[in-house]
């Protein structure tokens, strides 16, 4: 099969399209064939080395992990999905490899695909979706009629959690850069302010805040918390993390495989109460220069980016 990999870590010139030997599930796993598979900024920091101490120093390494496609082979131990069935998942962190013709999933890593997705359009539901569900509804505890704040709320992440926040009727503040206010209040924002806000007029007024970017100081999201607020970070750091573990309101958090959480952002888009915007599709041989593009640009804003595989 072809799969995009790299051999060491480093920038976008370690990647190459690479013939492989397909793989087998092992006991717990399926094997899909994917029909579409979208980036996320975690595929290149991954990449980089960034994550390495998460992602060990086994080479080669595949490159993706969002996907949707068809189960082609199941392993043993797997009752819920069978041979045919039309999924979306996401490869483990450890191992990724969804930028190919088939991967390998964690069978609760899997989900089935409504009827009403296309391929396309569930490969960009995992990763984003799992997260940002998991953070506002299980870390963030959000309720009916509490305030969120969400920075980068035009973002991957971003869009989803403002979905998930008005559909549990709770009011949304975003941020984003500007001249996208009318995306962002098209998309369920209450109120829209700038991306490099002043967080001084919005003291005590937050049940929640988000944030997806990992720019907003802890001392300003501090200030704009009520009483008994929460702060949820996932753009993880040592420093970070070190911050979490101590008493007070700040968790870095990072999404964790669950087929019922995916389960529920899939067939909340099936039933179009979750939409991801996908900026451009293309072919997997034409791949690396898509890639390198969209990490230079580092934009989420402007959409998906999704590899297909006929």
């Amino acid at each position: 099969m072809r799969r995009l990999q790299y051999n060491r870590y480093g920038g976008p010139d370690v990647l190459a399209l690479a013939e492989v030997e397909t793989p087998s599930p092992g006991r717990g796993q399926v094997l899909v064939r994917v029909r579409a598979a979208a980036a996320n900024a975690m595929d290149w920091k991954i990449r980089n080395g960034e994550m390495r101490a998460m992602t060990g120093r086994k080479f080669p390494r595949g490159v993706g992990h969002d996907f949707a496609g068809v189960i082609e082979r199941v392993g043993e131990g797997v009752t819920r999905l069978q041979i045919g069935d039309e999924v979306l998942g996401a490869a483990r962190l450890q191992q990724a490899g969804a930028f190919a013709e088939f991967v390998i999933a964690n069978e609760q890593s899997v989900a089935h695909k409504p009827d009403a997705l296309t391929f396309a359009q569930a490969a960009t539901l995992p990763v984003v979706g799992l997260t940002a569900y998991q953070a506002v509804i299980n870390a963030g505890r959000l309720q009916p009629g509490q305030d969120i704040f969400i920075n980068g709320c035009l973002g991957g992440v971003g869009r989803i959690a403002v979905q998930v926040a008005t559909g549990v009727g709770a009011s949304v503040t975003g941020s984003c850069r500007s001249g996208s206010e009318t995306d962002a209040y098209q998309l369920g924002a209450n109120t829209v302010v700038a991306f490099d806000l002043d967080s001084a007029p919005l003291t005590g007024r937050y049940d929640v805040v988000f944030d997806t970017a990992g720019t907003l100081p802890f001392t300003a999201a501090r200030r704009m918390l009520k009483p008994g607020g929460r702060i949820i970070d996932i753009v993880p750091s040592a420093v970070k993390f070190a911050r979490s573990i101590l008493p007070g309101p700040y968790t870095a958090f990072m999404g964790r495989p669950n087929s019922n959480d995916l389960q529920l952002i899939a067939d909340a888009a099936g039933r179009g109460e979750i939409a991801t915007h996908i900026a451009r599709t293309i072919p997997l041989a034409d791949a690396i220069p898509a890639l390198i593009e969209l990490e230079r640009d580092h934009s989420s804003s402007a959409g998906k980016l999704v590899i297909t595989i006929p």
